[in-house]
């Protein structure tokens, strides 16, 4: 059988991981952090630095691009899709480079893909990108006609970990009832029915529980004084709430492993702010239990912030006697990607078309 030798590119808003896999057998993986300050803060700006950061990879592991088979890229903001294995195209290309979807460094994903095999026969695709959109018509009303809730969350690392513990638990993915929550710098809690993820909170754009540098949801009426302050850009106010809000905006940190040591040397603040964050987490699984009529086979906790026991202590303290809990620290984005695109080369699924 032939052996498929795929590039996956996953762009962070401060990292870029690149990873070469022959089947599931990985080559090697890195991780190249980008220091905030190091990064230009128009995201498109960034695209040939992170390019040239994937080929120095290449280069120094002897990759040569031409002996790929495929090039995955993190999907980005494009329009609502369902989950799934996409082949990249112009259309898809077009509506990664609005201004709009380059706000978030996961659409470099694609574009930076497509530009390292342009010209050559190489297939390039996306997987379960975070527009992935399974939601149930009346999940999206909000209380004023022409605003919507969008689902906008982790789909990679969340589909994926719903299928490693349905496989755990000796089922499949399609049978079970879960709720995920993706705990990283964003978190997204999403009610998962029988493979298709029916709600899901918007990490991007301020719903749920606030995290290590997003605010979550905030009070409408103040939140609506601070845009008419005068204290405050558009920009700065959206900087705020997606990215220097949280955890960042208490404690002045964004490391969850510093909170811990604050806590350890008697601060009570940072306790507080940590336990804060793990209730509204627990109160926003609650609201996913409610979306699955309460039955549930099982709550997966996942991301970085999976790592810290006295994290997941406190979120299990509130929603253990709902359903088994089950931690799968860290993020298995890179793994899924490249299965996504084994699935398609090995004739086990059609890539789908995007807005076919």
């Amino acid at each position: 059988m032939k052996k498929f030798r795929i590039l996956a590119i996953n762009p962070g808003s401060t990292s870029t991981k690149v990873a070469v896999v022959e089947d599931e057998k990985p080559m090697f993986e890195e991780v190249v952090r980008h220091p905030h300050e190091t990064l230009d803060r128009f995201v498109p700006n960034q695209i040939g630095m992170r390019r040239q950061v994937v080929m120095d990879i290449l280069d120094r592991h002897g990759v040569e691009i031409k002996t790929l088979d495929a090039v995955v890229g993190r999907g980005g903001l494009i329009r609502p899709i369902e989950s799934g294995t996409y082949a990249v195209c112009d259309r898809m290309l077009k509506d990664l480079s609005e201004s709009t979807a380059v706000c978030h460094a996961s659409s470099l994903g694609a574009l930076i893909a497509h530009q390292l095999v342009e010209g050559m026969d190489i297939p390039c695709y996306i997987v379960d990108p975070i527009v992935v959109d399974e939601a149930e018509p009346y999940a999206k009303l909000t209380g004023l006609p022409g605003l919507e809730r969008q689902s906008i969350f982790h789909a990679l690392n969340q589909k994926a970990v719903a299928r490693r513990c349905a496989a755990d638990m000796g089922q499949v993915y399609e049978n079970c009832r879960f709720v995920v929550a993706h705990m990283g710098g964003g978190i997204s809690v999403g009610a998962h029915r029988y493979g298709r993820v029916i709600d899901v909170n918007d990490a991007l754009a301020g719903e749920g529980p606030f995290s290590p540098e997003r605010t979550g949801g905030l009070p409408a009426s103040e939140l609506i004084k601070l845009c008419f302050s005068g204290d405050y850009t558009e920009s700065e106010l959206i900087e705020i709430v997606s990215g220097r809000g949280g955890m960042l905006a208490y404690l002045g940190t964004n490391d969850l492993k510093a909170c811990d040591r604050m806590i350890m040397e008697g601060d009570e603040y940072a306790d507080l702010v940590l336990k804060s964050m793990a209730y509204q987490v627990s109160k926003e699984i609650g609201a996913m239990v409610a979306a699955l009529e309460g039955r549930v086979d099982a709550i997966i906790l996942t991301g970085g912030l999976a790592w810290s026991n006295r994290f997941t202590g406190n979120i299990k303290q509130h929603v253990s006697l709902i359903a088994p809990v089950k931690t799968y620290p860290g993020e298995e984005e890179m793994r899924s990607m490249v299965e996504g695109v084994l699935r398609v080369l090995r004739g086990q699924e059609r890539a789908k078309d995007y807005l076919a």
